[in-house]
């Protein structure tokens, strides 16, 4: 401790004395250094964090204990100082705030020893010098521990409250056990508004333990954008505020930038306990775009894309069920016409544009698409048939390794 290595014999035996002078001043010093610290700083002439009485009792407990240790009738103990800096780090009271009113404390206790110093009997330099030295040398040990222990508890705190908000964006994905009561426990420990106007978006993660969108709560909270997001495995989550016009754009600049992977956003709802549905649609959004690429997706945006990627097993048993015919052609000509009906579709059905794309005659796509028609046994006029086709498509493009299996039994027959 500083203060052990500064007071050796005489010089201890002259503060003491100083100091049984100054402890009978006690009272008076109390309420000045009460009144000082309120005077000079608003958080505590405000009771912004600690009551007048609890201001009152501090000062008190504080400067007793200096008192103490500078008649030498205690060994220096910081046990005070601890006892501060954690009810204070647990009240939210600022640090440079805290260490201001132990100085403003520390310096009254000073003004007494230099008025004893400078008249009377106890007029003496050294005797100033080293009431100056004890003192400042406390300064220094309240501080480091007032210090250390405060940030010590706020390092508890954060940690305490980033676990219980943490435990909190789980309930708020999962769904389903969240009660009314709980949901507002959720809103008001993260900050967000119970029948507000949100998205969920879901990134796929580059490897296990590793964000796809490092800060990104960060960085929309700096465009005044509030949001929860938590890390899986697989999935980087979360729930942003949509509560005005330019969130959107917001949103899609962020998730945009140094994009490396797939990003799932659900449509725009109303209703935190909407959540959990919400985060479901976001990864069929997610799971419409094909393994390794990179790119982002709303779910209404593509709602067939939605549909298929929702019910994968079944969307696959569609695919093998309505292309079967065209799956089991020689490779050439399997390819040859899976394309040209996907050109087809992506074009509108437009003949002239299909044959554009492909760089052949007009002629030559609609002797393909007779072709297709044939060997699928339906027809390219019929919207039954077109969605079916269009659905099937849809679940070979984004399942394309199953497009080689024999197509799913029926488990009724």
């Amino acid at each position: 401790m500083h203060y052990r290595t500064v007071l050796r014999g005489g010089s201890a035996a002259v503060v003491a004395e100083l100091a049984v002078e100054v402890e009978r001043q006690l009272s008076g010093l109390i309420e000045a250094t009460v009144e000082q610290i309120r005077a000079e700083m608003p958080v505590y002439h405000d009771a912004r964090f600690v009551s007048l009485a609890e201001l009152r009792t501090s000062v008190r407990n504080n400067l007793e204990y200096v008192m103490r240790t500078l008649r030498g009738t205690e060994e220096p103990d910081l046990a005070q100082a601890r006892a501060t800096g954690r009810a204070r780090a647990l009240q939210g009271a600022p640090l440079p705030e805290l260490l201001r009113a132990y100085r403003i404390g520390l310096t009254e206790v000073w003004n007494r020893f230099v008025e004893l110093t400078a008249s009377g009997e106890h007029q003496d330099l050294r005797g100033l010098v080293a009431a100056t030295s004890a003192i400042w040398a406390l300064v220094d040990d309240y501080a480091e521990a007032l210090t250390t222990t405060y940030r010590d508890t706020t390092a508890e705190v954060m940690l305490a409250h980033q676990s219980r908000r943490s435990a909190l964006v789980e309930a708020l994905f999962a769904g389903g056990a969240a009660t009314e009561g709980t949901l507002w426990d959720i809103a008001r420990v993260l900050e967000l508004s119970l029948d507000g106007t949100y998205v969920v978006v879901a990134a796929e993660t580059p490897r296990v333990g590793h964000e796809p969108l490092p800060q990104i709560e960060n960085r929309l909270r700096d465009r005044c954008h509030a949001s929860a997001w938590r890390l899986t495995p697989d999935l980087q989550v979360g729930v942003v505020s949509m509560r005005d016009q330019s969130a959107s754009q917001v949103i899609i600049e962020l998730l945009g930038e140094n994009q490396i992977g797939r990003i799932g956003v659900s449509p725009v709802f109303t209703g935190l306990g909407n959540t959990s549905r919400a985060l479901h649609l976001a990864r069929v959004a997610l799971s419409s775009m094909l393994p390794g690429t990179t790119g982002m997706v709303q779910f209404n945006e593509s709602p067939l894309a939605g549909l298929v990627a929702s019910a994968p097993e079944a969307s696959v048993q569609l695919a093998h069920h309505v292309l079967r015919p065209i799956l089991d052609l020689p490779g050439d000509d399997r390819n040859v016409l899976l394309l040209t009906l996907r050109a087809w579709f992506e074009c509108q059905g437009s003949t002239k544009l299909t044959s554009e794309r492909m760089f052949c005659h007009p002629n030559t796509i609609r002797h393909r698409l007779k072709r297709i028609s044939e060997e699928l046994g339906r027809s390219l006029t019929d919207p039954a048939d077109i969605a079916e086709l269009g659905a099937a498509l849809r679940a070979l493009h984004m399942f394309p390794d199953t497009s080689h299996l024999p197509s799913p039994r029926d488990p009724l027959r």
